[in-house]
């Protein structure tokens, strides 16, 4: 976490500027995949899902991952920003974000060898072509990630060189679109997650071996992005920390790049884990990610937002006094109750402006959230 400066210490309700865009408070809506589009295509559900999310106070809403091409889904039903038709959708989206004083935040992802896979609520497994998913999926190497699952085709490097555009493009495209806020998905085993694991990265090019080469594509996404994105614009990484097996990605790695990132304009690093082995003993636990974000924040000297399994106002809270990252975001809790920040800051004891339609519902000041 950077020194916050004289005077006293920031909380869950301090405001933040990064650049020279100003959050309300340090609460952020984790991007959250939908499942709900067709052709990558924003739809009445994320104006309905996101927009309900800043009506109820957070800070910064991020869209969910978002592909940078077709083949670059998680599943055929994942929002995109691939073409031009994605743009005006996604406008509307953000527009309303903004309009009720919240940031707004876009994730763009690159599935890789987690590609063309169903959604949750359909069993997850992979898609045939014939039901909609494609073939072939890419990765770095041609190693799947299940011993019996789909063997990815390794990216050539003009494969790569079209990557970091695609990234680039999309970028751009956020931008028009009106996004204050843009995420690279270098975690849970996707893409560019797949890159920087040894586990997974089997190369012996430029682009693998070393932990020089297996850095490179995301710093070259960096740059191309940055190169792209409104200078005035925060640009946010997120990363898994950690692969959580012997021999993957480790904390220290993820300190080493993280310092990198920064030098290269990115702002915050959004700390998360695991996703890129299959059978990882990950300790689950409440705030069980906490710790990397606060070793990535005084390691590297970067902002870093926290996530994992929190979900009381208190827990949160501390997370931010104790100065163990700038922001903190929440997923599952946020699907459980859109209006957590509101309730948040009563429990809390914060001030927080509640939107006009919803003041007659504002509850007692002894009133706290019971997680």
């Amino acid at each position: 976490m950077l020194d916050p400066g004289p005077g006293a210490g920031p909380h869950l309700f301090s405001p933040l500027e990064i650049r020279e865009v100003n959050f309300r408070n340090r609460i952020g809506v984790s991007p959250m995949c939908q499942y709900s589009s067709l052709d990558g295509l924003a739809n009445e559900w994320h104006l309905v899902h996101l927009g309900a999310r800043a009506v109820g106070g957070a800070g910064l809403v991020m869209a969910e991952a978002t592909a940078v091409t077709p083949e670059g889904r998680i599943s055929p039903a994942d929002l995109g920003l691939w073409k031009e038709e994605h743009v005006e959708p996604l406008a509307r989206v953000a527009a309303f974000i903004r309009s009720q004083g919240a940031v707004a935040g876009i994730q763009l992802a690159h599935a890789g060898r987690k590609a063309s896979t169903a959604p949750p609520f359909e069993g997850g497994g992979p898609v045939d072509p014939s039901r909609g998913g494609w073939r072939p999926i890419f990765g770095p190497s041609p190693e799947p990630l299940h011993p019996d699952g789909i063997v990815p085709q390794a990216l050539d490097e003009a494969g790569i060189e079209a990557v970091i555009a695609a990234f680039a493009a999309a970028a751009e495209r956020a931008a028009r679109a009106g996004f204050q806020v843009l995420e690279l998905h270098a975690a849970h085993g996707y893409l560019l997650h797949e890159f920087l694991s040894p586990l997974s990265n089997r190369r012996t090019d430029r682009w693998g071996g070393s932990f020089e080469n297996r850095i490179r594509l995301v710093l070259a996404v960096v740059g191309a992005v940055r190169r792209v994105w409104p200078e005035e614009c925060p640009l946010f990484l997120r990363l898994s920390a950690t692969d959580w097996t012997e021999g993957g990605w480790t904390p220290r790695e993820s300190v080493r790049l993280a310092r990198r990132a920064g030098a290269g304009g990115v702002d915050l690093i959004d700390c998360s884990s695991g996703g890129n082995v299959a059978g990882a003993a990950i300790p689950l636990g409440p705030g069980y990610q906490v710790h990397l974000a606060q070793l990535i924040g005084e390691e590297a000297r970067i902002r870093t937002g926290a996530v994992g399994l929190i979900t009381s106002p208190e827990q949160a809270d501390a997370v931010i006094r104790e100065r163990k990252a700038d922001m903190v975001f929440l997923a599952r809790e946020m699907l459980r109750q859109p209006n957590w920040p509101l309730l948040a800051a009563t429990a809390l004891g914060q001030a927080i402006d509640w939107p006009r339609q919803y003041e007659r519902a504002r509850p007692p000041t002894e009133v706290a959230i019971r997680s």
